[in-house]
């Protein structure tokens, strides 16, 4: 029954029953971490035979132990410009951290400019950066560092607000920059449509060296046979004359191992210039045997797909699991509201306005601990204080049944507690 249809006191009396239960389970000693979106181990060992490849040398006998190759080995180049869907020219090959690519390249923006002849964005009076919200807490974490003012968008159903992305950069000069993760998105798991795609890639900016920041983290990532489709960026900001607009970024982090994946970003010929010539004075060059070892275990795109169903084979009944007991916990209440992601790591939860953070605190009190509400919004505020991010991959399937029905018992307790204040 709708919650808001009920009367004080059949609130109250549901929710002395719902205490209970809550009680039950805090007297479990519970200690879950969902705060972040860990593969679980059963996903890790996936890519253990990896480990006990030996060999050094690539095709042409680069021996990878030693310095050289600042913008990876021609096989990484070659089997990865798959998964960025960019001609192997147009891409560089670097550690084992896409975050860290995106660090790199707003750090020599700040410091250089995004190309030859634009003043570095550091030594501007203001940056402004636009951030479809809810969105990745560790891109917002960057920008702040940096002082770079970020500017909330909200996202729909098919992407971020465009008439607002399209009406702000076209007005204001201190726009510089849009960060996001396009596909299965952090946490929604939105994929931005075609019509997304294309308005981005052709849209009017007031600042030249405005750039858009694609982080591609999910592109392979999908739950069930369907997936998502989405359309290439770089591509369509080719076809508009815009190529320089956009870096592209991914990693193998959530397809073999989070600590020692490799990183890979993509972008016009032009911007490559520019950050090749950081790169060849910050490194020596990165770790080409882990890039090795990676293209002699994945092979191709053909392998990639295929091990990317092993791990949707592990990860998939956790989402159902999430799913199922939400509709059978919360459905029809109309006191919360999910999505329901065809892949990426994250199921995002809506609760009634001003009650997140309640529900995250209570649910730590029971042992469940999950990321900080308002952390998917820049500076870590969520107007409306009501998302919260479910990472479901890393706990066990009998640990995540008992977390997830601690997560609703709160949402309904703490539910009760905002409405009962209006009766």
């Amino acid at each position: 029954m709708e919650f808001m249809k009920m009367d004080a006191k059949a609130l109250q009396k549901y929710k002395d029953e719902l205490m209970r239960q809550y009680e039950d389970f805090q007297s479990q000693k519970l200690k879950y971490d969902m705060s972040r979106g860990k593969p679980c181990p059963e996903q890790l060992d996936l890519c253990a035979d990896m480990l006990n490849l030996k060999e050094y040398k690539t095709a042409d006998g680069i021996d990878c132990r030693n310095y050289g190759g600042i913008d990876g080995i021609p096989e990484a180049k070659q089997l990865f410009s798959n998964l960025l869907e960019a001609d192997p020219d147009e891409i560089i090959i670097g550690g084992n951290s896409a975050l860290n690519m995106i660090y790199d390249t707003i750090a020599g923006a700040m410091s250089f400019g995004v190309s030859a002849g634009e003043i570095p964005w550091g030594k501007l009076p203001k940056v402004k950066f636009l951030c479809p919200s809810p969105g990745y807490d560790r891109h917002f974490a960057i920008c702040e560092l940096f002082g770079i003012e970020m500017i909330i968008v909200d996202m729909n159903s098919d992407g971020p607000d465009m008439d607002a992305v399209e009406r702000l950069v076209a007005e204001d000069e201190e726009v510089k920059g849009m960060i996001c993760v396009p596909k299965y998105s952090n946490p929604s798991g939105i994929t931005f449509s075609d019509e997304v795609v294309d308005r981005l890639a052709r849209m009017k900016t007031k600042a030249k060296d405005f750039r858009i920041f694609w982080d591609n983290a999910y592109c392979v990532h999908d739950l069930n046979e369907q997936g998502d489709k989405l359309k290439n960026l770089f591509k369509a900001c080719k076809e508009t004359g815009n190529e320089d607009r956009v870096y592209v970024y991914t990693s193998t982090s959530k397809i073999t191992f989070p600590g020692a994946g490799v990183a890979m970003m993509a972008s016009s010929k032009a911007n490559l210039i520019q950050i090749k010539k950081r790169i060849s004075i910050q490194t020596i060059g990165p770790d080409k045997l882990n890039q090795l070892r990676h293209v002699k275990f994945l092979k191709s795109m053909e392998n990639i797909k295929e091990h990317m169903k092993k791990h949707a084979m592990i990860i998939g009944p956790k989402f159902t699991a999430v799913l199922d007991i939400l509709d059978t916990q919360l459905k029809g209440k109309e006191i919360a509201w999910w999505n329901k992601p065809n892949g990426g790591y994250f199921i995002s939860l809506d609760t009634l306005d001003g009650c997140a953070k309640k529900v995250v605190a209570m649910s730590a009190e029971a042992g469940v601990v999950m990321t900080g509400a308002g952390a998917t919004f820049p500076y870590g505020k969520d107007p409306r204080d009501r998302n919260i991010r479910i990472a479901p991959t890393f706990p066990s399937l009998e640990e995540l049944t008992k977390a997830i029905k601690v997560i609703c018992i709160c949402i309904q307790i703490v539910s009760i507690d905002k409405l009962l204040e209006n009766k």
